[in-house]
């Protein structure tokens, strides 16, 4: 029983680009029919057309290796370009990320910086205050001896005793 697969199954199978499974069925080494549009390979005589089993198929096999280079230097081409772009992306990355350190660090130095002077600015604040109750205190205890002894002198003179003696 002859079991066929389509072309794509079949690359995929084998690993093989559609052209060089092509070239192998232009060759006569693959059996394949054409139906509907679509081409099948034969599975079983195919598989054993891309596995080298004697030594009379050197041509295929290097086909199939020179396949193989290229898709494994197009692999290869594409992880390092792949790398490239991540080490690009990495270091931008980077440089973003320290200058944004750089704008935080000066930020925060600014920022104490300023904290340094309100401290300073609220010390002061606090002296002067502090002056200013005493000094107030002081005026109080002042103008309270000079008032008792104002009213004491005033009690006491001879001029206005009536007038002490009417109020009380």
């Amino acid at each position: 029983m002859q079991t066929y697969l389509k072309l794509k199954e079949f690359c995929q199978l084998v690993h093989l680009s559609e052209d060089v499974v092509k070239g192998m069925m232009a060759n006569g080494a693959l059996n394949f029919k054409e139906e509907e549009g679509e081409i099948y390979i034969e599975a079983n005589q195919g598989t054993f057309s891309v596995v080298p089993t004697s030594s009379k198929q050197p041509a295929m096999v290097n086909s199939m290796t020179l396949a193989g280079e290229s898709f494994v230097e197009k692999t290869i081409g594409t992880i390092l370009n792949l790398h490239e772009k991540v080490l690009d992306a990495k270091d931008e990355t980077l440089e973003a990320l320290k200058g944004e350190n750089k704008f935080l660090k000066d930020a925060l130095y600014s920022m104490q910086e300023l904290y340094d002077e309100d401290r300073k600015t609220i010390e002061n604040l606090n002296e002067q205050l502090k002056y200013a109750r005493n000094e107030v205190e002081f005026l109080k205890r002042k103008y309270k001896m000079m008032w008792n002894k104002t009213v004491e002198l005033y009690a006491n003179s001879p001029e206005n005793p009536e007038e002490i003696k009417e109020e009380k």
